[in-house]
């Protein structure tokens, strides 16, 4: 059975959204060039946009137009949780799509970062995560394979590195390092954005019981994430 037509303009919206035909902060086709478009009603057309506004999706400006709301994922800055839960917390679609999971050589600067031998070997993983089909994160993780030695077996696209390590070798202290970034022609079209996007890059390490088990480098779209800190001062 066919799908009432306001909900098929919903999902052209939606669809342009998640292509990034319609970035945030930019105006959608006017509800005059969706009713030709669609051959249909303004009321109908009016029904589905109504709908998205009141759900955050875009925002309406009386006499201007209608903009894709520049709704932003977020994570706190000072723990690191399983984006997974996270996107789901927040009633959205987790995916993860896995570009790399092997072992290598530590070159000089990863092998700094873990405070190791230059080629000594590691376990190497690129992970590419995804909120309701936008691209939000690059995980690029290297691990120490003395302390996860089944990590190349996880089937992470059932499960984050992260929720495996918190298994196989409970977090004690964490350290950040956070900065702003362009995205290398790689990067770019692993996250489906424009050469002059900024990025916000998360360098993280994480020890378990005093080891350093994991340097990971965390790359996040600057225009769809924000990183969140709040600190109670003591009195």
């Amino acid at each position: 059975m066919n799908r009432p037509i306001h909900l098929r303009i919903r999902q052209f919206i939606l669809d342009g959204i998640k292509e990034r035909r319609f970035l945030p902060g930019a105006k959608i086709p006017t509800e005059a060039e969706l009713v030709l478009q669609f051959g249909v009603s303004r009321m109908t057309v009016n029904k589905a946009v109504r709908d998205l506004a009141s759900e955050g999706v875009l925002i309406r400006f009386a006499g201007d137009g209608t903009y894709v709301a520049e709704r932003k994922a977020e994570s706190p800055l000072l723990d690191v949780n399983n984006i997974a839960e996270e996107i789901q917390g927040r009633g959205h679609r987790y995916r993860a799509a896995i570009i790399l999971l092997r072992a290598e050589p530590a070159s000089t600067e990863v092998a700094l970062w873990l405070g190791l031998a230059s080629g000594t070997e590691l376990f190497h993983s690129i992970i590419v995560h995804f909120e309701n089909e936008m691209a939000i994160q690059i995980e690029d993780r290297y691990v120490n394979p003395a302390f996860a030695p089944d990590y190349l077996q996880q089937d992470f696209s059932n499960e984050t590195p992260n929720a495996y390590l918190m298994r196989s070798c409970p977090l004690s202290d964490i350290e950040h390092t956070v900065e702003a970034v362009l995205p290398t022609a790689a990067e770019q079209a692993l996250l489906n954005i424009s050469e002059g996007e900024p990025c916000l890059r998360v360098l993280r390490r994480t020890w378990s019981h005093k080891h350093l088990v994991s340097f990971s480098r965390l790359l996040h779209p600057g225009s769809s994430y924000k990183l969140r800190s709040q600190t109670r001062v003591k009195k």
